[in-house]
């Protein structure tokens, strides 16, 4: 085992982390990734608390992991995405992006 990596990234990008997950585990990783998908949902005010817990909850996964790969799809970072970033760093995590070839890099 390689270690533990939790995937970031816009969940409009539903197909990357589905590529991401099946190659990293393939390669030997255990992949955290995101719990929904429903980017509508998640970006409705009505839902804020859902989505600030379902945030905490990928932060929490961060911590447990030893790097994070952002799925940074034609280079889009959001505000979220930003977020995570700096989460990762603050905890002193490994952190690789999808648009610089990292996905293969890790697959080796």
């Amino acid at each position: 085992m390689k270690g533990i990596i939790t995937l970031c990234g816009s969940v409009r990008f539903k197909e990357l982390f589905e590529e991401a997950n099946r190659l990293l585990t393939r390669a030997d990783w255990i992949v955290l990734s995101v719990a929904d998908f429903d980017h509508t949902m998640l970006h409705d005010p009505v839902n804020i608390s859902i989505k600030t817990q379902l945030d905490m909850l990928h932060r929490s996964k961060i911590d447990i992991s030893q790097a994070v790969l952002v799925l940074d799809k034609d280079g889009y970072v959001g505000d979220s995405t930003r977020g995570e970033i700096a989460h990762a760093i603050d905890g002193k995590k490994l952190v690789y992006f999808y648009s610089e070839g990292d996905l293969e890099l890790l697959c080796k």
